[in-house]
């Protein structure tokens, strides 16, 4: 008896642990550092490829009421994620080197996962398998699964560019959170006056952009959530100004006013040696980044030491082809999990993982499938993700409107999140109770 986990990103490194802590043996094989795909720096497992970021951590948001049930679930990730935090305001981000690390090194050191690198180019015929190779799957294994599957979807999307804080100019930007939430260090704030930010608006918009290799789709799709800061700008001149460089909250220590557009800097590391432009995704030349964002004050001389990239994702017609424990409907002892199943973001695809780690072991131990209700985040995703009912099928996120809704219905929204995510909370508490 043993699972084989193909893929250690966030989506296998989860997979792989829950199976293990279960109790069920695990091959895990992953294809660095022999090979990378061209997003792919580091030969870690978990590596956080485009931000550092996990999205909100107050537990009445979607993203914070995700968060919460993993960590209910014995979530590795998220036990790494908590112990390299970095100051983010009301978001938890982390040391992307530091968790990376941290994560390899517990799959490692875990006595029933063994670790094989090795490149996978086709489903394993027989046997317990987790496919959790991600957006990027190489190119072979890519075709034997859309011959599976009925062919596939594929979007793109974007890195933003991170920058050495000892670069910056601190006497034109300055250090806050919005409206105050957070340590004051978690953002630093660059802040253009309407002149500035006009200057910098049609030189973003003229700037020459990198060709993007269309691997497998003739018009691929570009994910609204990574969506580059030049195409978002395309839009209309105000576009940036209600979205990424958006001022409210913040107040100019200078002026003692609200600035015309504001662009954020948020750690990147615990050191706070580095810094990410938040909301910059971008597809511009290397060196159209350095002149066009060495307009924004403070980067005059900003030193870049990731560019900003951009990248195809590849995510399966789920829908129909997958069962809500991440299953293949003919085949169920095959999993799917990660971003490649129509999950989008870290966490999210993190927890795809664990619902498809923890199927995969209770099929081989003999033991009911676990199906989570719709009213739990974890749930509703993997519902979303096997019973879509549109024909455009395309990623979806952790957010409230995937969730049934609550009865009576609460008109103020803070406090019907809060109840949605309360409701959902109990049940997984419950859940786990049952299974102990």
């Amino acid at each position: 008896m043993e699972l084989t986990v193909i893929g250690a990103g966030l989506a296998g490194c989860e997979a792989a642990w829950q199976a293990a802590q279960m109790g069920v043996p695990v091959r895990l094989i992953e294809m660095k550092p022999e090979k990378r795909t061209p997003a792919h720096q580091s030969p870690l497992f978990a590596e956080l490829i485009c931000s550092n970021s996990l999205k909100a951590a107050r537990l009445e948001s979607a993203a914070g009421m995700l968060k919460e049930e993993m960590r209910r679930f014995g979530s590795l990730l998220m036990a790494c994620a908590d112990q390299c935090a970095v100051p983010a305001g009301g978001a938890l981000a982390v040391d992307r080197v530091e968790f990376a690390k941290m994560a390899t090194e517990k799959i490692e050191a875990h006595p029933l996962i063994t670790v094989v690198h090795e490149e996978v180019t086709e489903i394993p015929k027989e046997g317990c398998v987790v496919v959790a190779t991600g957006p990027l799957t190489a190119d072979a294994l890519a075709e034997d699964i859309f011959k599976m599957c009925g062919g596939g979807l594929s979007f793109f999307d974007a890195a933003a560019p991170i920058v050495t804080a000892e670069s910056l100019d601190r006497s034109l930007c300055f250090a806050a959170s919005r409206y105050d939430k957070g340590e004051d260090d978690a953002y630093l704030n660059c802040p253009m006056n309407k002149e500035e930010y006009e200057a910098f608006y049609d030189a973003l918009v003229n700037a020459e952009r990198a060709p993007v290799h269309d691997f497998d789709v003739a018009n691929p799709k570009v994910y609204e959530g990574c969506m580059p800061v030049e195409v978002m700008a395309q839009r209309g001149k105000d576009t940036l100004r209600f979205g990424p460089l958006k001022p409210v909250g913040l107040r100019d220590p200078r002026t003692g006013h609200r600035p015309w557009a504001v662009v954020q800097l948020r750690r990147e590391d615990a050191e706070g040696t580095l810094y990410n432009l938040v909301g910059f995704q971008t597809n511009l030349k290397f060196g159209e980044q350095k002149r066009v964002f060495g307009m924004i004050p403070g980067l005059q001389n900003a030193e870049i030491v990731r560019y900003g990239v951009m990248h195809r994702n590849t995510f399966l017609k789920s829908p129909g082809f997958l069962s809500a424990d991440y299953s293949v409907k003919s085949r169920p002892e095959l999993f799917f999990a990660g971003q490649i199943t129509g999950v989008e973001g870290y966490m999210e695809s993190a927890s795809s993982g664990i619902l498809a780690g923890r199927n995969a072991a209770t099929y081989l131990l003999g033991k009911k499938r676990l199906i989570l209700p719709r009213e739990t985040m974890m749930g509703a995703l993997a519902d979303y993700v096997a019973n879509s009912p549109t024909k455009d099928f395309q990623p979806m996120g952790a957010n409230f409107g995937v969730l049934p809704p609550i009865e009576p219905h609460i008109r103020d929204k803070r406090t019907r999140y809060a109840a949605l995510s309360q409701r959902g909370l109990t049940m997984v508490s419950e859940i786990l109770s049952h299974q102990e």
